[in-house]
């Protein structure tokens, strides 16, 4: 059996593409691409197969040395068909990754949750070995998270359970890119900080975080990190009032399912620290006493790599 797969996390803002050793966990080599999903779906189909082409020339193997390719994206998924249903921070619907990358490789292709990839690696590899149960919640782009109960993804009657980024905190609240109102997703990730940060700027409050802001370039959440470090009120009073909306979905989360552990990772967990200790002692506090004492909490370990990693055991 070959034990090299293609493993890809596509997200909102990148595409990580990466050739994962099944035995190991290793990632032998990745490339990454900048998804601009403004330019149409069928351009991220592109960034993909140039990608996957890139990655093979640059690590020498070949195309009859895989196994497979994975795919995680930030959506609601047909697994068994492998198609996009709908993502909304990729401005994706109906689109058949499956059938594209098959056409192109010739190799079998899986598609999946991007959250339920890395919950997948994080459990395989990472943070969560050892349990089978607990909740992997990502922030960045948006909201995600999967569940992983007696050791298997729930994937729920309609393949999308786990949405807790949709999970309404505000019934007239802001709108969600989903087109909802509401959504956690709209005041607990890294775009919603983004959307508070520029509105008050343009109201004419002053921030650090000016320093660091380029013309038509996202708030990264390098610039966030940086402008905490400095003290900056505008940017710490925005990612509290994300920790406060975060830490109300965990709550839930905790009071509803009763984890033993539950697993943040992302991009503004990643790089903001203030904003994952923040987050989970609020957490703590706005959960039944009970299970306050129990829930544990651990930082995704595979950084960037669990969902590429994650991907590669997608069958």
């Amino acid at each position: 059996m070959k034990k090299v797969s293609i493993g890809i996390d596509l997200g909102g803002t990148k595409i990580l593409i990466a050739l994962v050793n099944k035995e190991t966990g290793e990632v032998l080599h990745h490339v990454k691409k900048k998804t601009k999903k403004d330019k149409g779906p069928q351009n991220i189909i592109r960034k993909m197969v140039n990608g996957i082409e890139e990655l093979l020339e640059e690590s020498k193997f070949h195309i009859e040395d895989i196994d497979s390719i994975g795919v995680g994206a930030a959506g609601q998924v047909d697994r068994e068909n492998g198609i996009i249903i709908g993502a909304p921070n990729l401005d994706c619907y109906d689109l058949n990754i499956r059938e594209h990358l098959t056409s192109h490789f010739n190799l079998p292709v899986y598609l999946g949750n991007d959250v339920e990839i890395a919950a997948m690696g994080e459990m395989k590899f990472g943070a969560a070995k050892g349990c089978d149960d607990f909740v992997c919640v990502f922030v960045g782009t948006g909201v995600g998270s999967s569940i992983v109960k007696d050791g298997k993804i729930i994937h729920g009657a309609t393949g999308t359970a786990g949405e807790i980024g949709h999970m309404i905190v505000d019934l007239n609240g802001r709108q969600c890119a989903c087109g909802a109102h509401g959504c956690l997703e709209a005041y607990a990730s890294r775009s919603a900080i983004e959307k508070r940060i520029e509105g008050a700027l343009r109201k004419g409050r002053h921030s650090a975080i000016l320093d660091y802001m380029e013309t038509g370039k996202s708030i990264s959440s390098s610039m966030i990190q940086k402008s905490i470090e400095r003290d900056d009120e505008l940017v710490i009073q925005c990612v509290n009032e994300a920790a406060e909306y975060l830490s109300g979905g965990l709550a839930s989360i905790i009071n509803f399912i009763n984890p033993k552990l539950i697993i943040l990772g992302g991009g503004l967990i990643e790089a903001v620290d203030y904003f994952y200790q923040t987050t989970i002692k609020k957490a703590r506090a706005k959960c039944l006493p009970v299970p306050a004492t129990k829930i544990e909490f651990k930082k995704a370990q595979l950084g960037d790599y669990s969902g590429v990693i994650g991907a590669a055991f997608l069958k």
